[in-house]
This record gives C-alpha cells, structure tokens and sequence, in this order.
C-alpha cells in the first residue's frame, strides 16, 4: 500500500510540477513580449525584399539562438536564403491569324528574358471564356509547363491583376502567355521581352536534433512576413502591422522553441521554420519543402493567425484539413481532461487547406495542417493597418500555445505517427 500510494504521489508530482513548468515558459506576458516586437512600427510591416523583413529575420534568429537550436542541414546559420527571380516586361507584340495583336493585350509570365512563341512551339492552348474556367488560370500558374492563355474581354480586370503581378519564382519556370482575346486563332505570333532581376530572401530555421527517431521531422511553421507600408487609412496609419497575420503564428513557433529546448524530451527532431514570402505566393515554403525529404517529416503544424478568439470562443481553434487525416483526432485525444478543443474547419468553401505555408508539404502528402482561430467569414482586421497588437488577446494566445505543445506530445515522442494526406497531383 505504501509503495503505490507513493508511486501515485510521484505522478502527482510530476504532473503538477509539468504544468507549472508549461505555465512558466509559455505564458500571456512573454507572448506580449515578443508579439510587441514583431509587430511594432519599426519593423514597417516586415514586408517581402525590404529591410524591414531582414530585421524581423534577425530578431527571429536571435531567439533561436537563446534557445539552443541547431543549424538546419547544411546551412551555417538560422537563415535558410534562396533567390527569387522576378520579370519586368519591357516590350510585347504580337499576331494572330495575320491580324497585329496590341501590345497591352499581351503579356507572360515568365523568367525568361525572351519569350517567343508561334503555333508551333509547343504551347498548350487554353482558352478561358467564363469566370469557373478563369480559375484554372491560377494552377496554370503554379506549373512548370508552357501555356499560351487566351481571355475573354469579359475578364478584363483578373488580366489586368494578373499581367501587373508579374511572376516571381526561387526557380526557372516555364513561361505561360496571357493574350486578351474573343478569338482562337489557328495561325500566331507572340514575342515578349523582359527585365529579369534577381533578389535574396530567407526562410527562418532551427532544429533541436531527436534522440531515438533523428531521422523523423514534426514541424512547427509560422510566415513572419506581411504587407509592408501603403496608402494612409482613415486614421493616417500607413503601416500593416500583421500583427495576427502572422506575427501571432511566428510568435508561437518562437515560444514552441523554447519550450521543448527547456523540457528536451523529444524522440523525433523537431523543425521550427518560420517563412518569408507568403504573402506574395508561399515562395517561402515552396524552396523550404524542397530541401526536405517529404516521407521523413511525420507531421506539419502551421500555425496562422491564433491572436483573436475563434467562433467558439477562447480556449479553442480549428485545423484546415481536418478530414484529410487522423492528426486532429490525435491532438484531440492528448488533450482529454482540458478545457481546450479543436475543431475542422468551419470554413471549407474558402480552401483554407492549401491557402497557407502547409500546403506544398500537404500536397506531398505530409500530414501538415494549419493551426488557426481567423474568423474568415467576419475578420474585420484582415489585410488592413488595423491589424494590430491592441486588437488581439494575449491570454489566449498563451492557451492557443499551450494547447499545441501539449497535443503535440505523443507525436514529437514518436508514440503516434499521423495517417498521411493524399498526394495531390
């Protein structure tokens, strides 16, 4: 009787003295600290090829290295860096069935400083004459094969979208030919000539390396950069704080870190990456699941605009692609006897899944999810200068953290292994 009255006392100990550790490491007052940082004026709205962003990258690097971490593979330094490419036209023209084109109803994406293509180029023909068929434009895009697009005036505006965009790749793609027009010639002609320049970004990574299982990857990701500075609103604020979107998400990845560098009983090797570059295409963590074996990372959470309360309230979040795999009931189960519940995606018709950092990971067929409280249906500071820090709640971000440290448990101990998504494509 005495020895299990002890061995209860134990447990007792041990998970009193886990709660106290959790509560002391992850808490609403460091939350505050580092959301102050990433979201304040001074980092002018982290956006994508300034100096703002590489100021946000050397903040998160510092953490990371208060932390322990290790250096991600090959690389001497937190940064992950990689190039982007981005094509400016300089000059369009072109023909069809004899007629002359004009030059604003042409253009390519491309990172090809010349583009020259006739029917007999190899060019797949597209023609788009409706709104559904536009968005198969938007996977034409993504792809690495060669298109020759032809859109009906009626979609004027979405070519005009598109052609001012431009293309921005880490890799040489394909080019993909728009033209604006209600014909389909047999016979044509287009030449397209660009300014292609060259520019550096990072992802931000630590590791802290598993013990038996060094060879499986559960991931903790977050985008750090957001929209920058803009025209004055209302109330004269120009800058986009992104302080939910996603300086909330990078926030917790920093926390997360030192979290599990504190308590060091991870089994597997735990990735906390933090991207640059969603906002303007994921280029971020498109080049980062390239550097990564897809079938060696066991589970992926992203982590995305956690700072306000979700639809059911606090103490609660959702995961995008509930369905798709057993992760969310598996998180769900580790936090039997909380207060704290995830739910799926209350938002499908917005295809949440694959609109954030998890996507590229999840199409390989990693069971990466993200982790989110966004009202998206009512979020009334979402992509505007209003988004920030006085407008979020700290306190339950610390729950929101904590929630995903604790369901996280029999993953990173290598006890629970997630179904794997289907691969797409």
């Amino acid at each position: 009787m005495k020895i299990i009255f002890t061995l209860l006392l134990c447990c007792l100990s041990i998970g009193i003295s886990f709660s106290q550790n959790i509560d002391k490491i992850i808490n609403a007052k460091k939350v505050m600290k580092i959301e102050t940082v990433l979201s304040s004026d001074k980092m002018e709205g982290r956006k994508t090829f300034t100096p703002s962003i590489d100021r946000a990258a050397d903040f998160i690097a510092g953490e990371f290295q208060q932390s322990g971490l290790k250096y991600f593979d090959g690389l001497n330094s937190y940064k992950q860096p990689f190039s982007m490419k981005k094509a400016t036209i300089l000059s369009a023209s072109g023909n069809m069935d004899g007629k002359p084109v004009d030059a604003d109803k042409i253009f390519a994406l491309t990172t090809d400083s010349v583009v020259n293509i006739d029917e007999n180029s190899g060019f797949t023909k597209v023609v788009i004459t409706d709104t559904s068929n536009f968005f198969k434009a938007f996977a034409l895009i993504k792809s690495n094969q060669k298109y020759l697009v032809l859109v009906d005036p009626a979609h004027e505006k979405i070519f005009l979208r598109l052609k001012s965009s431009g293309r921005e790749s880490f890799e040489d793609k394909a080019p993909v030919v728009f033209v604006l027009t209600n014909e389909n010639p047999t016979n044509y002609h287009f030449e397209i000539k660009s300014n292609i320049t060259s520019s550096s970004l990072a992802n931000v990574v630590g590791v802290l390396p598993g013990k038996s299982k060094k060879d499986e990857y559960v991931i903790f990701s977050a985008h750090y950069d957001h929209l920058g500075i803009g025209k004055p609103d209302a109330n004269g604020d120009s800058i986009y704080n992104g302080a939910n979107d996603d300086a909330a998400g990078t926030t917790a990845v920093i926390m997360l870190a030192d979290y599990f560098s504190k308590i060091n009983n991870n089994e597997r090797t735990l990735i906390f990456v933090t991207f640059t570059a969603e906002e303007i295409g994921g280029f971020g963590s498109q080049y980062f699941s390239k550097q990564i074996d897809p079938e060696k990372a066991i589970a992926m959470f992203n982590i995305e605009m956690i700072g306000t309360d979700s639809k059911w309230g606090n103490n609660s979040a959702y995961i995008t692609g509930y369905e798709k795999s057993d992760f969310g009931k598996i998180l769900q189960k580790n936090l039997q006897g909380s207060n704290f519940h995830f739910e799926a995606d209350p938002y499908p018709k917005q295809n949440l899944f694959y609109r954030s950092d998890n996507a590229t990971l999840a199409a390989l067929g990693v069971p990466a999810h993200t982790i989110s409280t966004s009202k998206m249906d009512n979020e009334p500071n979402y992509h505007k200068q209003s988004d920030e820090i006085s407008t979020l709640d700290m306190k339950n971000m610390a729950q929101i953290i904590k929630a995903i440290a604790i369901s996280s448990k029999t993953i990173i101990s290598g006890e629970d292994t997630p179904t794997r998504v289907e691969k797409k494509g």
